[in-house]
């Protein structure tokens, strides 16, 4: 993790401390765990490690940077800059997957853990994908959807079900 990051993550324990969190779910690679246990050490709370929460399954991309992709990957790079919602190649995971996926967690962590406040952690690209879910939004607004480094948006499951998203 970045020390940038680190101390975003700082902050966003800072602003959490005091709000009830109980629990912080996190997607499995290093830099979200590393991520999570700079707020969850803050707030003293426990971690959970989730694979739903992953970044998009793109193997060939892993590790590398927007310029090596570009190089090494011709156009694949700007099709999926122009039309997110449509890329699709063959071994890899669409947004509509991650989607998929992702909004099957948190369905899942607001019934384990009904009336409980959850942290969870993850990418750009979950977060975007649960935002277009939660706010019945089309994944051709994928782009649309604003999201900064170590952004907090609250999701809220009411009595009745449903589930209202505060940016």
């Amino acid at each position: 993790l970045h020390p940038e990051g680190a101390a975003q993550m700082a902050d966003v324990g800072r602003m959490l401390a005091g709000r009830g969190i109980g629990r912080i779910v996190c997607g499995p690679l290093a830099r979200t765990r590393q991520s999570a246990e700079i707020v969850g050490e803050m707030l003293g709370v426990p971690i959970v490690t989730e694979e739903s929460l992953n970044e998009i399954n793109i193997p060939h991309w892993d590790g590398l940077t927007k310029e090596a992709i570009r190089a090494r990957f011709g156009p694949e790079y700007p099709t999926w800059l122009a039309d997110p919602a449509g890329f699709c190649l063959p071994g890899c995971e669409t947004i509509a997957q991650v989607q998929g996926r992702a909004v099957a967690c948190v369905e899942s962590l607001f019934r384990e853990y009904s009336g409980q406040n959850l942290l969870v952690v993850s990418h750009l690209i979950v977060v975007r994908a649960l935002l277009l879910h939660y706010l019945t939004r089309p994944i051709a607004d994928f782009r649309a959807i604003k999201v900064g480094n170590a952004q907090v948006t609250t999701l809220v499951r009411d009595d009745s079900g449903g589930t209202g998203v505060e940016l």
